[in-house]
């Protein structure tokens, strides 16, 4: 007799039982994000979040960023570790919003893999989950894809949406900038998640060192340095916007920190930042000794241990850098604003990093 057998879904390697095994076991971890606008749960074909509360608002603005978190999703692979990487996706996203001095309202997120191994979603959406508590906004639905064929079956990609909400005479940006405001710069938790191509093949493919070796200086293994989670700067910053006068915010992201500090800064104005006024974290000196890799390099790749910049008036120094040591964040003055000069206008490095 002929095979009756047709082809199915699954023979083609995508197993529909598993993505809702997965459902079932982030539904916890995407409860935890939940606020007050938040209607409905998970399992719907679209996230509900309750407009009447800009009511509130005479103007508001809402903005939006999406983002993801590159090649560092293959640090994670590679250690088996699913649970930190959704933190780096909230920071990208949510502290781009933040920049215009938006509250963060609520995300969505893509997860793609080449197989559905349920606790290992559930495993980046806690992570992502987690990030969202951090950066106070919801976790309003997602989407996991199992592209067989495409994707190895332990590879996986990440990326997410998110949307936040201004007064429209609160927002942030050059407009606001004078003379003689300061530069305030936020320590970054480490690398990030910028430059990870570079990273990998510095110090993976071309300098051979093994993600569990222990390194001078790290106090710890190399992969749990490149694993260590982007800082999610959102609540400090609406913090700070509440306590001091905040003229523009700078998420120091790919480009590094003169290029993402030029974006806020108006024509005729310059930012002068002094590299003495910190010293970056040893895996930086790692990447660039291994690598051989040039200063200016590195500062356009890697945010060289600088995560956020703060721009406000210098009356609002002292006030802006207790606000953010009160809530444990790491800040210093960096900079000023200055008249172009010779720099002509945008962002400036001046001066060696300290030791």
């Amino acid at each position: 007799m002929p095979d009756t057998t047709g082809a199915s879904y699954a023979a083609a390697g995508v197993d529909i039982e598993a993505g809702d095994r997965a459902v079932e076991l982030m539904k916890e971890w995407v409860k935890k994000t939940r606020r007050p606008e938040v209607l409905g749960g998970l399992g719907g074909f679209a996230g509900l979040f309750d407009a009447s509360a800009l009511k509130n608002y005479e103007r508001p603005l809402l903005a939006s960023a999406t983002d993801g978190v590159g090649t560092k999703v293959d640090i994670a692979r590679q250690l088996g570790v699913y649970d930190t990487i959704g933190h780096d996706l909230v920071a990208m996203v949510m502290d781009d919003i933040v920049v215009c001095g938006a509250e963060p309202l609520f995300m969505t997120d893509y997860i793609c893999v080449g197989k559905v191994h349920p606790e290992r979603v559930a495993a980046i959406v806690k992570g992502i989950a987690e990030g969202c508590v951090l950066a106070g906004c919801a976790l309003v639905g997602g989407e996991t894809a199992e592209h067989p064929g495409l994707l190895g079956a332990d590879d996986f990609d990440v990326a997410g949406a998110g949307t936040g909400v201004v007064e429209a005479d609160r927002l942030l940006g050059p407009e606001r900038i004078r003379t003689g405001d300061a530069v305030i710069a936020m320590a970054s938790s480490g690398l990030h998640s910028n430059g990870y191509s570079l990273v990998r093949h510095v110090l993976l493919n071309e300098g051979g060192l093994a993600l569990d070796a222990h390194l001078d200086g790290l106090g710890r293994s190399l992969g749990e340095e490149l694993l260590e989670p982007t800082k999610i700067y959102s609540l400090d910053c609406l913090a700070l916007m509440r306590t001091a006068e905040v003229h523009a915010f700078s998420h120091v992201t790919g480009g590094g920190l003169a290029a993402n500090l030029a974006r806020v800064i108006p024509d005729g104005l310059h930012a002068v930042v002094d590299r003495s006024t910190w010293a970056p974290g040893a895996i930086f000196d790692l990447v660039g000794r291994t690598g051989r890799v040039e200063r200016l390099e590195l500062e356009k790749t890697l945010n060289m241990g600088v995560g956020m910049i703060a721009i406000v008036p210098e009356e609002s120094t002292d006030v802006a850098l207790t606000t953010l040591a009160d809530r444990g964040v790491d800040a210093w003055v960096a900079g000023k604003i200055t008249d172009r000069g010779e720099h002509g206008t945008g962002a400036a490095l001046v001066g060696d990093y300290a030791v």
